[in-house]
């Protein structure tokens, strides 16, 4: 009966959407980004709702009744950057969460959630930790998902056999990334752009960490850091005030008590180039280039965001798709972007090619580095990236689920509550000098990091370029 009722809901849903298919294009739903950007959009204008708990939890929430659903998310400062002398220690926190609760088994709680027609999960980052729920908001249905939810958070197992099994399958995964070269030469690039630092530490621990990792460990970890006042609770759905607080309140309460955590050290860029290349027998060479380069507050933020959809992160638009694969055919795909974080951020630019063109790939995509650094884009560019990013982000807040991301993001990084709005429309003013001087202050091209993994490292070609040193190399079983 609970299931059919589920359909019945869902079905009801997508009757409502599609009789909402009607608007200004010949009755038709806009459903391209040009389309929607002849629209002039604007970031949508949501009602965020914010508070505290007693606890000390921040609490983010959207009223929706467009999806009979309510989706939480709670983000806790207990990501892998926290892991301190024990590599894997938050991710496998994170892959426990929900294999078992006081009284409960894993199957217990899976019945628990799937009977109600709910969603549970849990994932961990460099920043953050995530647990997410998402339930029909009904109070029938709701009620019983939310009271077995915080009795999942707020008492934890991690009984000794399932943290045995899932520190196998962990251990599994590792030694299944040294038959491919994407995982090792990420975390390999990772290592170099952020030697020293928190972030630099392999998220996914290693052979050697996770084996130490003991139970007591996991349990202290938890308290630690999924604590409330560590926390951020985000709630998109059909609710009112009053039950958010209430439904904010109860979960608060089940989880662990304590403070925030203190800020990460802010990462420091490479001063340097340094290079680094795992030997691999691949038909392929990976390259990543890179350097710490933003954060998460960065005031450069839209104009590296919007220069870098030009350089390399439109897709075919941009400029290294057309000049390194389009015309010139030496790479199977290449892509650039920043990545902010709380306390750092790499600028990084991902490239595979076919052995032969290594050199010549790696040559002409850190002369396009340099070129876009030096003059920035042309109005033209910019003219068309500024639409395409307008088109797009209208439609990133289409349903719950988008919203819950981004209510999840602004409560963590202590974004202003009109974040959306704000970034809409620095968007839309920002020039192509403004580009220009933020790549200028935030990337300087010959301290960028090379990290290859293939038979050989590529090399730069001389034209008018000093001899660099030959990278280093290493087998390919002893990456990070």
């Amino acid at each position: 009966m609970k299931m059919n009722a589920f359909r019945l809901a869902c079905l009801l849903v997508l009757g409502a959407l599609l009789s909402a298919c009607a608007g200004p294009f010949s009755g038709a739903f806009p459903t391209t980004e040009a389309q929607v950007a002849e629209t002039d959009p604007q970031a949508p204008a949501l009602d965020i709702q914010s508070w505290q708990t007693g606890e000390g939890a921040k609490v983010l929430f959207v009223a929706s009744d467009a999806l009979p659903m309510l989706d939480i998310r709670l983000v806790s400062d207990a990501g892998s950057a926290r892991d301190g002398a024990h590599p894997g220690l938050a991710s496998l926190t994170s892959a426990l969460l929900g294999e078992g609760a006081d009284g409960m088994s894993v199957d217990d709680i899976a019945r628990g959630f799937e009977d109600q027609g709910a969603s549970f999960s849990s994932s961990s980052y460099r920043d953050m930790g995530v647990i997410s729920l998402r339930t029909l908001s009904e109070a029938q249905y709701r009620e019983p998902v939310l009271a077995l939810f915080n009795q999942v958070i707020g008492s934890p197992t991690f009984e000794q056999d399932t943290l045995a099994r899932i520190r196998t399958q962990m251990m599994q995964g590792l030694r299944m990334e040294t038959q491919v070269p994407g995982p090792q030469v990420n975390k390999a690039f990772q290592a170099t752009v952020f030697a020293g630092h928190p972030y630099g530490q392999p998220s996914d621990g290693t052979l050697e960490s996770l084996p130490a990792i003991a139970r007591d460990q996991l349990q202290a970890f938890y308290r630690t850091y999924y604590a409330a006042g560590n926390t951020v609770i985000a709630m998109v759905g059909d609710l009112d005030r009053a039950q958010a607080e209430k439904i904010a309140g109860d979960i608060s309460a089940a989880l662990p008590q304590g403070q925030a955590a203190p800020p990460l050290e802010r990462a420091a860029p490479l001063a340097e180039r340094q290079r680094r290349h795992i030997t691999f027998p691949s038909a392929q060479t990976h390259i990543l280039l890179g350097n710490q380069a933003t954060w998460r507050g960065n005031p450069d933020h839209v104009a590296l965001y919007v220069g870098n959809q030009v350089l390399g992160g439109g897709g075919f638009a941009s400029i290294l798709t057309d000049e390194v694969r389009q015309k010139r055919g030496y790479v199977y795909g290449i892509s650039s972007h920043f990545g902010p974080m709380a306390a750092g951020g790499p600028f990084q630019v991902r490239l595979q090619t076919a052995n032969d063109n290594a050199d010549d790939a790696l040559t002409l995509t850190l002369d396009l580095i340099d070129q876009f650094v030096q003059d920035g884009p042309t109005a033209e560019q910019l003219e068309e990236t500024r639409t395409s990013i307008l088109g797009s982000f209208a439609l990133g807040t289409a349903d719950n689920s988008d919203i819950i991301g981004q209510l999840g993001a602004i409560g963590f990084y202590d974004l202003p509550l009109d974040y959306l709005q704000w970034f809409n429309q620095q968007v839309r003013t920002v020039t192509a000098e403004d580009i220009r001087a933020a790549f200028q202050r935030n990337l300087t091209p010959d301290n960028l990091a090379i990290v290859s993994i293939g038979p050989k490292a590529p090399q730069i070609r001389a034209a008018d370029r000093e001899a660099e040193n030959t990278a280093a190399e290493e087998p390919a079983d002893r990456a990070p």
